[in-house]
């Protein structure tokens, strides 16, 4: 058995700004602190595809165990896939036959829309249909809008990573726009950790498996001219899935239980997905990749399905409910934590010794920080690559 450990001075130079180095025991194991490629490489198994993303993980969904991590705690710009935390936070709390009618505001949202007018009223169903199968950001903002606001259900959204030790995650808004909302990585962030416990909590619900798992559904809408004609009270139109993965797509995985991707230009692609095969379940996901993700997936659930029971774990996705709680104070990620969105996200938090000794290391460390986020931004994408033909970057076309 060989432990393969990527240095952490190589991944750093591709990886966003780290203002904490990764706990020494962080949510899952030791092992999972690395920042590059970590896998315990046995006999018999297949080598881990190359993969151009800055982050992955590939999980036992049924065992919990983690098979295969790249910098699996470093937090990044989750994009749409957050929507898999909004769909988790929300739908037990909302009547999926509920009315809800969208302010003009919901309407108006940025990026990809289903096209919802304050015209009509929507069930709370069509609603998560719209939001899971084609990432309508509308919907996303309507079904907070049910819950009580945006305020609280980002709230309720963070409330809910806690309660499943998704520690590395902090929601600043329903839908996983960024840079539109005035958001970075410092007010919105998850990890490929995090996404993975994230869709295992999610796919336990039979109505969280129902809307991941569609393929195409009639969104309804005002009636045509036409259609009032005819008596018709509601039209509508046929939506289709984006995920790519799905039966049918161009990309169809046999037995996938469902996924959530995701792309705004400074996330980049972002995607999570489980499959179950021969009585097992694989969960993956990636963070920053060069391209859309479908064929990195089909990759590394080929991998997963290769190699579980064959390879020793690095670590393991923890179940909902107590679990250690690295650096409370923010310390324990690879970013601190932040408020809501609304506060001001240019404050650093730094944790440094007392004295004189500490204030000394908080000049320096201070002072590296600020040269590192002149250089950076966001973090260095990979080498990019022009979409494949048929599989455009599909969600949230920011500007």
């Amino acid at each position: 058995m060989a432990v393969i450990t990527v240095p952490f001075l190589a991944a750093a130079l591709t990886a966003p700004p780290a203002l904490a180095a990764p706990p020494a025991d962080p949510v899952g194991g030791p092992q999972l602190a690395g920042r590059g490629v970590v896998v315990n490489q046995m006999a018999g198994v297949p080598a881990l595809p190359k993969i151009k993303a800055s982050s992955y993980l590939v999980a036992d969904g049924d065992t919990g165990e983690v098979l295969a991590a790249k910098d699996p705690h470093g937090r990044y710009l989750p994009a749409s896939t957050l929507k898999t935390l909004t769909a988790l936070t929300l739908v037990p709390r909302l009547d999926p036959d509920r009315l809800v009618h969208p302010s003009q505001k919901a309407c108006d949202v940025e990026g990809t829309k289903v096209g919802l007018t304050p015209k009509m009223a929507y069930k709370v169903s069509d609603l998560f249909h719209a939001l899971m199968m084609m990432s309508a950001n509308d919907a996303a903002v309507t079904l907070a809008e049910a819950d009580g606001g945006l305020k609280k259900t980002v709230a309720d959204m963070n409330a809910e990573a806690r309660r499943i030790n998704a520690r590395d995650t902090l929601a600043g808004s329903p839908n996983g726009l960024d840079k539109d909302l005035g958001l970075d990585v410092r007010t919105q962030h998850t990890s490929a950790y995090d996404l993975a416990l994230i869709l295992r909590e999610g796919l336990k619900s039979a109505d969280y498996r129902r809307y991941v798992q569609a393929i195409d559904f009639q969104f309804p809408a005002p009636p045509s001219k036409k259609e009032r004609k005819k008596g018709k009270k509601v039209g509508g139109y046929p939506i289709h899935t984006h995920n790519k993965l799905l039966p049918g797509e161009r990309y169809g995985y046999d037995g996938l239980l469902g996924g959530k991707n995701g792309y705004t230009v400074a996330a980049g692609q972002t995607y999570v997905a489980a499959a179950r095969r021969g009585g097992h379940t694989i969960v993956i996901s990636l963070m920053r990749a060069d391209q859309p993700p479908s064929p990195y997936a089909v990759k590394l659930l080929d991998w997963g399905f290769a190699a579980r029971g064959k390879t020793k774990p690095v670590g393991a996705l923890v179940p909902p409910g107590d679990a250690p709680e690295p650096g409370k104070d923010g310390s324990g990620g690879l970013l601190p934590d932040a408020p809501l969105a609304s506060d001001n996200s240019t404050r650093m938090w730094l944790l440094v010794g007392g004295g004189a000794v500490g204030a000394v290391l908080a000049i320096g460390v201070l002072a590296a920080v600020l040269r590192r986020r002149r250089r950076y931004r966001y973090g260095p994408l990979p080498a990019a690559r022009a979409a494949a033909p048929g599989e455009p970057s599909y969600e949230d076309p920011n500007p």
